[in-house]
């Protein structure tokens, strides 16, 4: 209940506040994005409809135990002799001028109001129906663990997504600060032809290293609007306006072991957790197949009142019984059986390659993780180093000491080394992100750990 408030809460926030549509100052958060995508993705609401129909086909096989009732209330009327001859041997109205042989060949039409109410129970099937519910049972549980992984596709959808905006958003910094770099440096390069310092190709140089920082900053703001577009995919929101997100911020996340790694996801998983119920339940559809081919016990019972008017008099008439039956040439059934082997031997295959597939992404994960953990340090000390190199090149350009190609492949390198950095951080971010989605712990309350 507490989680279906919080997702009903950010939908809320998301659709009647109208905070980031209205272009409100606040940043929206992760946690923010996550809750309002469990809420209205349609991914999240096929699965809650495939829980509804999993369980109501556990209460409709359960209602295979009950007594089965009907009422039926019939009017008719003809001429037809053997209707017409039962019809007033039902009504208690024979008489002995209807055995004349006029009144058997040639009867009067006569009408009829009959009222019936008829009851059967399946008493024993040999198990089957006791099978079916354990198996619709499964499904359910199945149908419930699979929307499990639902959300948790849709949390690390819009991770993925968030991630991609933010690292859009820092690199529109990076270019803008590199544009103004590039224009300080045209500005620089010009005063210095003037003064007879420099040479003309050096300042078409700086022309053209402008030139090139335009572009950029074209490229990365249209990486802005579809990393956006991703994110509107992701929460399902495609009326979701572009703003500034909550920026994630460089952290240091905590390392595992990929042994405990391994099994955490064996425990958590829900996808695998669905494929194993499901195959329990295959197992039981074979079970319930060869039950088929065993005895049918069964009762029925029926009153019926039979009258030649509505509200008229008339006579009634009941019959009670047991029926065995038992299936002597069980073709169809046998087919039955081998359909549902083999489904249970082609969920046995999934299953089996399930578990391979998830040893090789709990693995990758756990190698990605370590190796963006280290690639963030390296491009940390990058950032200091390009910075401390584009300094002393400046200076030493003013000073006559190197040439505008000197200064733009330092001014290369320092951008190349911010870029790299903030690349470093989100990849960061995103690769704890993957581990916990293959470990199966990938949830809201966990992705608020990137934030």
């Amino acid at each position: 209940m507490s989680s279906h408030f919080s997702r009903s809460l950010g939908l809320f926030l998301l659709l009647s506040m109208g905070r980031w549509a209205a272009g409100a100052q606040e940043p929206l958060s992760l946690r923010q994005a996550i809750d309002a995508a469990l809420g209205q993705n349609p991914a999240a609401a096929l699965a809650r409809a495939g829980i509804m129909d999993a369980t109501a086909t556990v209460g409709r096989t359960r209602t295979l135990l009950l007594p089965q009732f009907g009422f039926t209330e019939d009017i008719s009327r003809g001429d037809d002799p053997v209707y017409a001859f039962g019809t007033r041997l039902r009504q208690r109205q024979f008489t002995q001028a209807d055995f004349a042989l006029n009144a058997l060949n040639s009867p009067q039409p006569i009408g009829n109001f009959s009222t019936r109410i008829a009851g059967q129970w399946l008493a024993f099937d040999s198990f089957k129906t006791q099978k079916e519910i354990r198996r619709a049972g499964l499904f359910k549980k199945s149908a419930a663990s699979f929307g499990r992984a639902v959300d948790q596709q849709i949390v690390f959808s819009v991770v993925a997504a968030y991630q991609q905006v933010l690292y859009a958003q820092r690199e529109v910094e990076v270019s803008r600060h590199e544009q103004e770099t590039a224009a300080a440096l045209l500005n620089s390069v010009d005063e210095h032809v003037k003064a007879g310092l420099a040479v003309e190709s050096d300042r078409m140089s700086a022309e053209v290293n402008v030139a090139a920082r335009n572009e950029e900053l074209i490229a990365v703001e249209g990486d802005v609007e579809l990393g956006w577009a991703s994110l509107r995919e992701a929460m399902g929101a495609p009326e979701l306006k572009a703003s500034e997100l909550k920026p994630i911020e460089p952290l240091v996340f905590p390392q595992g072991v990929l042994d405990d790694e391994m099994a955490t996801a064996q425990k958590r998983r829900s996808d695998l957790a669905a494929l194993s119920e499901a195959q329990s339940a295959q197992a039981f559809s074979v079970g319930a197949a060869k039950s088929d081919f065993g005895p049918r016990v069964s009762a029925y019972g029926n009153w019926e009142a039979d009258r030649t008017s509505f509200a008229g008099s008339g006579g009634n008439n009941w019959v009670a019984g047991v029926q065995i039956s038992v299936d002597i040439f069980p073709i169809g059934k046998r087919t039955q059986l081998a359909s549902e082997s083999a489904a249970k031997d082609k969920i046995d295959a999934q299953v089996a390659a399930a578990q391979q597939h998830l040893r090789l992404e709990v693995s990758q994960a756990h190698i990605h993780r370590q190796t963006t953990a280290l690639q963030l340090d390296t491009a940390q000390a990058a950032v200091n180093e390009s910075a401390e190199s584009l300094r002393i090149v400046k200076n030493r350009y003013t000073a006559g000491l190197a040439t505008i190609t000197d200064l733009l492949r330092a001014e290369d390198a320092g951008r190349q080394s911010q870029s790299n950095y903030w690349h470093a951080v989100y990849a960061n971010a995103m690769a704890y992100a993957e581990l916990l989605y293959a470990t199966g712990t990938l949830s809201p309350d966990a992705a608020e750990e990137l934030q």
